[in-house]
C-alpha cells in the first residue's frame, strides 16, 4: 500500500466521528440553509442564488473538495416555496453528485411566526475511481499497469444512480428560526457494478439561529447545526457579529468533546453590492488529521434579489434574516 494512500486511511480512521459520515461538510453552514432543509425554500422572500467551493484539508492528497449552487423562490400565490440545489462532492477514489429539488407549503402562526413543511426529491450518482485506488498485494510498477489483485476492486471508473428523499420543516420568526430534516429517507442503495454498492445513509439535521440588536448597527447571530445518523453526531455552534448589516465576522467550533472535535473555523464577509454577498471561511484543524493538513478553505458567494416575486399572498410577517 502506497504511503499517501495509507496516511488518506488513516486521517479518515481519526476523522470518522468528525466528519459524520457522508454528508459534505460547510462551516458556512448559516448562510446556505436550503441545503440542510428544504423547508426552508422561499423563506427568504426572494430570490436566492448561492454558490460553495471548499477544500477540505488542505496538503492531504485525495481530500475532500465540494461544490454547491443553491436556487429558491417564493411561491406566495400558493403560500409556497420551491428550490434547487446541485452538489459535487470528492474524496479520494470517491465522487458523490446529486441533483435535488424542494417544495415546501408556508403557514402563518398567528402575526409574527410561519411554520414550513417540505419535502425533496433528487437524483444522486456515486462514482469509485479504480485507478487511483491501491491495496498492499496489487502490482502497479508500470504506468498504466492497474491490477488491485482483488476481485471486487474495479480497475476503472464504475457508477450507479438511485433516487433519494428528504423532508423538513422549518420556523422562522423575527428574533429566532429553528429547522429539522431528514436525508435519504429511505436509506437507498446505488448499485456499482455486480458486486459493488454504496448504501446512502439516513441524516439527520437541527439548525438553529438568533437574532439579537446590540446597537443600531451592530447585531449577534449564534447558530448551531446538529448532523447525526444515530451511530454519529457532529455539530458547529458558530458566533457571528453583524455590522450596519454589511459586514459579518466570527468563529465557529465544529464537535463537543475530544472525540469529535475537528476544527475552528474563522468566519468573515461583506457585501459586494445590495444583492452581492461573499463570505470566506478558513478553519484550523485542532484534530489529529492537523499533523498532515494545512488546514480548510471554504468561499461562498450569494445572490438575493432583495424584492418579492410574482402575486399572491405574502408572508404574515416581514423578515429580514441578516444572513448578508
Amino acid at each position: 500500500m502506497t504511503k499517501s494512500f495509507s496516511t488518506l486511511l488513516t486521517c479518515l480512521f481519526l476523522a470518522a466521528a468528525a466528519y459524520a459520515q457522508q454528508p459534505a461538510q460547510y462551516s458556512l453552514f448559516m448562510m446556505n440553509k436550503l441545503n440542510w432543509n428544504p423547508a426552508y425554500a422561499g423563506m427568504d422572500n426572494s430570490l436566492v442564488v448561492t454558490g460553495a467551493y471548499r477544500s477540505q484539508w488542505q496538503g492531504l492528497e485525495g481530500n475532500p473538495v465540494t461544490q454547491n449552487i443553491g436556487l429558491h423562490l417564493p411561491l406566495n400565490i400558493i403560500s409556497s416555496g420551491f428550490g434547487i440545489n446541485l452538489e459535487n462532492d470528492e474524496l479520494g477514489a470517491q465522487q458523490r453528485s446529486s441533483a435535488t429539488l424542494m417544495y415546501n407549503y408556508q403557514m402563518g402562526l398567528g402575526q409574527r411566526a410561519v411554520l414550513s413543511i417540505g419535502g425533496s426529491a433528487g437524483m444522486m450518482q456515486r462514482t469509485l475511481n479504480g485507478e487511483l485506488l491501491r491495496t498492499p498485494d496489487g502490482e502497479y510498477s508500470e504506468p498504466g499497469i492497474i491490477f488491485h489483485n482483488d476481485d471486487l476492486l474495479p480497475s476503472t471508473g464504475i457508477s450507479g444512480n438511485v433516487m433519494t428523499y428528504g423532508a423538513g420543516a422549518y420556523l422562522l420568526t423575527e428574533k429566532f428560526e429553528a429547522g429539522l430534516s431528514v436525508r435519504h429517507l429511505t436509506a437507498p442503495t446505488a448499485p456499482l457494478s455486480e458486486e459493488l454498492s454504496m448504501k446512502l445513509e439516513r441524516v439527520y439535521f437541527f439548525s438553529a439561529q438568533g437574532h439579537f440588536d446590540l446597537s443600531t448597527v451592530l447585531s449577534f447571530h449564534p447558530a448551531l447545526l446538529v448532523r447525526s445518523d444515530v451511530v454519529q453526531t457532529q455539530t458547529d455552534l458558530a458566533l457571528l457579529f453583524h455590522y450596519n448589516d454589511n459586514i459579518m465576522g466570527g468563529a465557529s467550533l465544529r464537535g463537543y468533546d475530544s472525540n469529535s472535535l475537528d476544527a475552528v473555523a474563522l468566519i468573515a464577509g461583506f457585501k459586494l453590492s445590495e444583492k452581492i454577498t461573499v463570505a470566506y471561511a478558513y478553519d484550523l484543524t485542532v484534530s489529529a488529521i492537523a499533523q498532515v493538513s494545512n488546514g480548510s478553505h471554504e468561499i461562498m458567494l450569494r445572490y438575493d434579489l432583495n424584492k418579492p416575486l410574482g402575486t399572491g399572498r405574502p408572508p404574515k410577517i416581514i423578515y429580514n434574516p441578516r444572513s448578508l
